[in-house]
């Protein structure tokens, strides 16, 4: 049984709630808002710069009108923040947090006690009690992983947390394997699930040749996000395309560049270096190759919208199904990714999953088409800018040198954050609430939707 908070906190919790942002659409619809007021998660994240082509792509694979469009990314950031906050808040009982409606105007936040409901719906939020925590779920499929290391996973190939079932799910075309895999971990009845489907994930590399980039002037794959290291310019993408040392062209077969680490399986991540005729720019091509701004790596709740740019199929857009999946493909398991509606086709791996304004990954693979329709997993940026220190280009970038925090601290550009972290930042102690890159502007003190003071 996992240790719960003690209700000395109710007190503090409440007090938080209060200052929390009432509502989920409060930021498409509120009037004027006082100079010196704090910025809303939507006006940080940025969403009423969300370009035509994007807002065109929600409306034709979600059904959606533009303005439906536009509050369903004001109200994605707002039930982000809010989401954040409460998992702060609720401790070892978070279970989880998920958005739904056209507009994903409702957001649910689940907990394994029943004291923290009134504290949830004084947020907004709607209040689910369930019997398992985020962190058993979480647990449990790591065990899963561990067991499916050891014997041929490819009859359970899709496992992850489902936080609005509160179980571990494993999909499969033979139930009977996947219980016997759940059995070898230890995972008991009631806290797993098994649903039987055909899906049959595959990475979506390409050796047909085609747009977008080439390795070793064969295959192809697509860009994903470009980044810098230090003044090394260069675009992460997916590990499966290409090995540390493989050479890329770009589409117009012009010498680019060369791979410098890629990870695959285990996880789907790789970044290369581009030469001095490439230049890394804050966007990623949209509908018609108008640029798509990217303003920073703020992870999306479950139920969210996504987009993805693929040098394939284009634009094509969904919604966030679950995080944390793990996935065997026949080249091996890979773990941590996100599962989505989004299709995609091959070539389209290494491209870009962006939600509103925040890079979200880049495509690993899945099953199904553009045609008939699919389930995609991109590998989330955040791992990945961390995992080889690299800084994702966005349009906030100043150009100039970092500036010290006031009066010292720990907070840096650059550094990815997890929900949890502690910083400190001009005197004061800060605790992240979203996953993000941290970058000049969102300094803790400036944008209460990604940290909260304690």
């Amino acid at each position: 049984m996992p240790h719960r908070h003690t209700r000395a906190v109710g007190a503090a919790v409440a007090a938080t709630a209060a200052l929390l942002v009432a509502g989920l659409s409060g930021s498409a619809s509120a009037g004027t808002v006082p100079a010196d007021a704090a910025p809303t998660a939507a006006e940080s994240l940025r969403t009423d710069t969300a370009p035509p082509a994007l807002l065109r792509a929600m409306e034709r694979d979600l059904g959606l009108d533009r303005r439906q469009a536009e509050r369903r990314l004001a109200n994605e950031a707002d039930a982000g923040a809010a989401a954040g906050r409460l998992r702060a808040a609720l401790g070892a009982a978070f279970a989880g947090a998920w958005v739904r409606g056209a507009e994903s105007g409702t957001l649910t936040v689940a907990t394994t006690d029943a004291a923290d409901v009134a504290v949830i719906e004084a947020e907004g939020a709607v209040a689910k009690v369930v019997r398992h925590s985020l962190a058993d779920l979480d647990a449990a499929t790591s065990r899963l992983d561990r067991a499916a290391a050891g014997r041929d996973a490819t009859a359970a190939p899709v496992r992850y947390v489902d936080v609005r079932t509160n179980t571990v799910t494993v999909r499969t075309p033979h139930p009977s394997t996947a219980r016997a895999l759940l059995d070898a971990a230890g995972v008991r009845a009631g806290l797993a699930r098994v649903e039987k489907s055909a899906e049959k994930p595959r990475p979506l590399y390409d050796l047909r040749g085609g747009e977008a980039y080439y390795i070793n002037n064969s295959g192809r794959c697509s860009i994903g996000f470009p980044v810098t290291k230090g003044t090394q310019q260069g675009y992460a993408t997916a590990g499966h395309c290409g090995r540390a040392g493989a050479s890329t062209s770009g589409a117009n077969r012009v010498a680019q560049g060369t791979f410098q680490g890629s990870t695959f399986p285990g996880r789907d991540m790789a970044w290369v270096a581009t030469n001095s005729q490439w230049t890394a720019t804050p966007y990623v091509s949209g509908a018609g190759g108008q640029n798509v701004q990217v303003a920073g790596s703020t992870q999306a709740p479950v139920g969210a919208s996504v987009c993805r740019s693929g040098s394939t199929t284009g634009w094509h857009c969904g919604t966030v199904q679950q995080h944390n999946t793990s996935v065997t493909y026949p080249e091996g398991t890979i773990t941590g990714v996100t599962r989505t509606t989004v299709c995609a086709e091959p070539g389209d791996s290494g491209g870009s999953y962006i939600s509103g304004s925040q890079a979200q990954g880049v495509t690993s693979g899945g099953s199904g088409d553009c045609r008939s329709g699919g389930t995609t997993y991109f590998q989330p940026i955040n791992p990945l800018l961390q995992n080889y220190g690299l800084t994702l280009k966005t349009t906030g970038d100043g150009g100039g040198p970092e500036e010290p925090p006031p009066g010292g601290g720990t907070w840096a550009a650059g550094t990815v954050y997890q929900p949890g972290d502690t910083v400190t930042y001009g005197g004061a102690t800060y605790r992240c609430l979203q996953g993000h890159q941290a970058q000049q502007g969102w300094e803790p003190s400036n944008v209460p939707a990604l940290w909260q003071r304690v």
